[in-house]
């Protein structure tokens, strides 16, 4: 029996949450892990204080690709990420999540061909690495997103398909992929979520800011959608600034968000606090305090209800729909109107107490234990 070389790969602030458990829970024993960060993140803010935080080891390699559009990113990647493959001549390679790192990698390792062929489960012998998929199966059906073109990709060419909730299933077998490649696993970000709470020093961050528990809100804004396009972001902001007349938001932003922000020359008449992008502990400690959370992001829709707290999102679609059905996300649009509407609603409301299933903070271990399944063996 062959112990698996497994090439984990992670490039952005998102990955790194998904990542740090799964590392913890391949033991060295039974794996020979390779971390490979793609740099796609690489400010210190977005990227160092994530490994430091979380636990995550050193990677083992860092390819520096760096910020670009969608197509120089990718291309580098895939150029960068052969090297790797040639070096290591992994058994399998794993990705995490929706980014360009992600679905690069990905149709790197599926087109890469070992030196040596091995076999697998019930396969008699294959020559490619295997590529599985940490949160396959999200789908917004809205393929203006460049992250929904990289889930549909990743997942075609994925060998292992890792879901966090029943929607990511029922959209796979929907989109003709073999049952037995899908294993429900649970959501992986909730494991880093659980353990960020233990770490945490009640109310500190959020009294650093000169903020009073559940009497603020938490603003995050990062999309094209929402940012790019001038009016319609002015329109955003100052439907909720109107927000901040009645509440204190606080709003932790992304470098591109600020400068956009700039562009514009937005003025608040309300009550914000901007502050730079937070490191994990303290922007989780953030969100556990908040009355309510105002977002675009995927991740934050999932954290806030694990933490029980109200979220609006600000988008037409979401690609977890658990974190409605069974959380306390509410997807409310962009038109200033109904955000108006929605937060007027919610926060009289009370607090739904649903929660998806397996959401435990035992993905991660699921994940070790499918790939333990594998019985990889050589020739």
């Amino acid at each position: 029996m062959t112990k698996p070389r497994v090439v984990c790969v992670a490039g952005a602030r998102p990955n790194f949450v998904k990542i740090a458990p799964i590392m913890a829970a391949l033991s060295a024993d039974r794996f020979e892990v390779t971390l490979v960060h793609t740099g796609q993140h690489y400010d210190a803010k977005l990227s160092q204080v994530f490994f430091d935080e979380l636990e995550i080891r050193e990677p083992d390699m860092f390819l520096k690709v760096g910020s670009g559009s969608h197509a120089s990113q990718t291309a580098d990647l895939l150029e960068k990420f052969e090297p790797v493959l040639t070096k290591i001549q992994p058994h399998l390679v794993l990705v995490v999540g929706d980014v360009n790192s992600t679905v690069a990698c990905a149709m790197a390792a599926s087109k890469f061909k070992l030196n040596q062929s091995f076999s697998w489960s019930e396969e008699k012998s294959r020559t490619r690495p295997l590529v599985a998929h940490v949160e396959a199966g999200l789908r917004s059906g809205d393929r203006a997103m460049p992250e929904e073109i990289n889930r549909l990709i990743t997942d075609v060419i994925s060998d292992l398909l890792l879901t966090s909730e029943s929607s990511g299933t029922k959209n796979l077998i929907a989109e003709g992929i073999e049952p037995k490649k899908i294993h429900f696993v649970g959501n992986v970000m909730i494991d880093s979520l659980f353990k960020a709470q233990e770490k945490i020093v009640k109310g500190a961050f959020v009294s650093s800011l000169g903020l009073t528990s559940q009497k603020y809100g938490v603003v995050t804004l990062h999309r094209p959608s929402n940012v790019d396009e001038q009016s319609a972001f002015l329109d955003l902001l100052q439907a909720i600034d109107e927000i901040a007349e009645s509440l204190e938001l606080v709003f932790p932003m992304h470098p591109r968000t600020q400068k956009k922000i700039s562009e514009l020359g937005f003025k608040p008449r309300g009550n914000w606090h901007f502050i730079p992008p937070a490191g994990y502990l303290d922007f989780v400690a953030l969100m556990k305090d908040a009355k309510i959370v105002l977002t675009d992001s995927g991740g934050i829709q999932e954290e806030t209800t694990m933490l029980g707290v109200r979220c609006l999102t600000l988008r037409t679609t979401t690609e977890r729909p658990s974190t409605i059905t069974d959380g306390t996300n509410k997807l409310v649009g962009i038109a200033p109107a109904a955000i108006k509407s929605a937060f007027a609603k919610s926060i009289k409301s009370e607090v739904s107490e649903k929660r998806p299933k397996m959401w435990d903070g035992k993905a991660a271990i699921r994940i070790a234990a499918t790939l333990e399944n594998l019985k990889i063996q050589q020739p």
